[in-house]
């Protein structure tokens, strides 16, 4: 199919910026691509163990340029959400150093009882007694919330657990459903669209994994570009009904395509 021109780009990062502490081919280069033609971009991430100071560190030390402004994670949503729905609520929360960061940015009480809300993050410290109070607080009436529903997220190693994986415990013993956040939740996508500040038929979703990056603009009504860096391949998705806008092996190929029809412009 033929491409559009772009107003803005919403860019995931595991699997598709990086994996683990290692920069994905192209990532550097699509950066520089959208500096270049001074086009906006928001990095957009189901993470929530790390605050945005961090991840845009992260991002500018295996040579990928960032600034924090230009992060989003799930963790800002989540506290951005509880704020919306209750002044000074009162939240227990597992997780990270992200999550507790952008909880206590929106004003909101960390406690650890007669929570209003329970929110679970990634923790990889996780442990039974945790748990335990958790499910105790979301059966005396708490809101239950999760960051993200990912089952397992891509290392250096291989897929390790994910949030999702953590928040079923708390689920199932409660009989409770969460309130999922991260993509591919439309909840962050319409935030995320906020902050770029473009509308969605003029930006772009671009991620490796299908399940969260391309079912989130697909429900969001984004345009989305698949690359094959991360965790889902074209093969996986071949009998998928809805596919995705483009697919690219990875962004190299993708800036190629771009400055191809540039030139023959």
């Amino acid at each position: 199919m033929s491409m559009k021109e772009y107003k803005g780009y919403l860019i995931d990062l595991d699997g598709t910026m990086y994996k683990g502490a290692e920069r994905i081919e192209g990532a550097s280069e699509f950066v520089e691509h959208l500096k270049l033609k001074n086009i906006p971009f928001m990095y957009l991430t189901n993470n929530s163990s790390k605050t945005v100071d961090q991840i845009a560190k992260k991002l500018n030390q295996i040579g990928v340029r960032a600034t924090p402004e230009q992060v989003y994670t799930s963790s800002l949503a989540t506290a951005e959400y509880i704020s919306s729905q209750m002044d000074k609520a009162r939240v227990f929360a597992i997780g990270e150093e992200g999550l507790f960061d952008a909880l206590r940015h929106e004003g909101l009480e960390l406690v650890e009882e007669n929570a209003d809300f329970v929110v679970i993050g990634i923790d990889r410290e996780i442990n039974y007694e945790k748990l335990a109070m958790a499910c105790l607080e979301v059966r005396n009436g708490a809101t239950l919330i999760s960051t993200n529903g990912d089952i397992a997220i891509p290392t250096e190693r291989g897929l390790v657990p994910g949030n999702g994986a953590l928040t079923s415990v708390i689920s199932v013993s409660t009989g409770v459903a969460p309130l999922f956040v991260g993509k591919p939740e439309p909840l962050i996508m319409s935030r995320a669209l906020k902050r770029l500040g473009h509308n969605k038929e003029d930006v772009l979703m671009v991620g490796d994994n299908y399940n969260t990056d391309i079912k989130a603009g697909m429900t969001a009504g984004i345009d989305t570009l698949m690359v094959e860096t991360g965790l889902s391949t074209f093969e996986e998705i071949e009998d998928q009904e809805h596919q995705p806008t483009y697919k690219s092996k990875d962004l190299f190929q993708w800036i190629q395509q771009l400055n191809s029809i540039d030139e023959n412009r």
